[in-house]
């Protein structure tokens, strides 16, 4: 059987395949990820001093943005919570933070005057190597609530699959 094709068929199906990389290629590029810092969790008014959501997935080359929405918050990463090859940082009260992640792991993040009340978040960043700094990041010490908070977050990113290792990395096995 002889398929044929008008020029003009051929010319959009030409175009079409020439396209299809080009959309494959927007879902690698890099995302930005917004993180609210707040008073109450607006799906939890019980819940206090939050960042929302706390829990974030990203990959490598992400901005996360966590915005100053409530006052008197900010966004710091927490010691022994940050993978090796990446830089902590400190943002200022009342001001949003932009964080690009330059690599896989876990990233401890806490608001520096309510860490204690367990204003705390999770960013999971995949990638090779993510599970390298899962047992330190696991490990950390944290104040008053927040370690009730951090058992919590811990629980919730296991049953969320995510301290399991990245689809890459299960191949190279």
């Amino acid at each position: 059987m002889t398929i044929r094709f008008t020029r003009r068929e051929a010319l959009a199906t030409g175009a079409a395949m020439l396209a299809a990389p080009a959309f494959a290629m927007d879902d690698a590029a890099p995302k930005t990820i917004e993180v609210q810092m707040l008073n109450t969790n607006p799906d939890d008014p019980k819940q206090k001093q939050v960042f929302y959501p706390r829990i974030i997935q990203a990959n490598i080359g992400d901005t996360v943005v966590f915005k100053s929405v409530d006052k008197g918050h900010n966004a710091a990463s927490s010691r022994g919570m940050v993978p090796e090859g990446a830089e902590a940082f400190k943002g200022k009260i009342n001001g949003d933070v932009e964080y690009v992640v330059t690599a896989a792991g876990f990233y401890g993040i806490e608001c520096t005057p309510h860490k204690t009340t367990g204003m705390v978040a999770l960013v999971v960043v995949e990638g090779e190597g993510k599970l390298t700094n899962l047992e330190e990041a696991q490990g950390a010490r944290h104040p008053g609530k927040a370690r009730k908070v951090w058992e919590d977050i811990w629980a919730e990113a296991e049953e969320m699959g995510l301290l399991e290792e990245t689809a890459m990395e299960k191949t190279e096995s």
